[in-house]
């Protein structure tokens, strides 16, 4: 079994890769887990992962600048239904377009946009939302296996994405809204907060991801 973890010039790439190497030696796994940014690397996995950190415009240039890198992407994930973990930004990706900085499009995997977070309820909060925050689950989705209300995950992040169908969003935290923590549909899964930052939630979920048959 081949786990990549997708490098496009942005993400927490040897945390990624290091907390995946963990989650699948404590699930038992005989499993190669490399960083790439080859796409004949991405059509060979079983599982890819998607990293991202900094603007979404930047992060989805990145990725595009890959030659051949979204085609691979799309037939490995899309035609051929290999499980797909995008990480903060990485996760952002999978919508439709994000605003940050104008309007940018992104791979619109899942339906929404991904926009600033409004604080203005509760003024007293700060953006970037950064730090620990408890989790919201609504959903028995897999990859949430020992994860519950009220777990904490660690974000760090000025933009959100909003989803068109709210049955794409498997948990969401609390600050002075509704703000998307996980979404995921058919064998896509996406997280707001970094896992290899989030102790044992984000082993728990790494763990998840990587038995995961969807």
């Amino acid at each position: 079994m081949k786990t990549v973890i997708i490098d496009s010039g942005s993400g927490n790439l040897r945390s990624a890769e290091k907390s995946t190497v963990r989650a699948a030696s404590e699930a038992g796994l005989n499993m190669d887990v490399s960083v790439t940014s080859s796409p004949d690397d991405v059509l060979k996995a079983d599982r890819i992962i998607l990293p991202g950190v900094g603007a979404f415009a930047d992060c989805m240039t990145g990725l595009t600048s890959l030659s051949g890198m979204r085609e691979a992407l799309e037939e490995s994930v899309l035609k051929d239904a290999k499980p797909f973990l995008g990480i903060c930004v990485g996760m952002q990706l999978l919508a439709d377009a994000g605003l940050e900085h104008g309007r940018k499009e992104g791979l619109g995997w899942i339906s929404g946009e991904v926009v600033e977070i409004d604080v203005s309820a509760e003024p007293q909060l700060k953006v970037p939302h950064m730090g620990w925050n408890d989790l919201i689950i609504n959903s028995n989705h897999p990859v949430l296996n020992d994860i519950n209300t009220g777990d904490h995950a660690y974000f760090v992040h000025s933009y959100h994405v909003n989803v068109s169908d709210t049955a794409n969003v498997l948990a969401h935290v609390d600050y002075a809204s509704k703000i998307t923590a996980i979404i995921g549909r058919d064998n896509i899964v996406g997280t707001q907060f970094h896992p290899e930052k989030s102790q044992a939630v984000g082993l728990n979920l790494l763990k998840n991801f990587l038995i995961w048959s969807p």
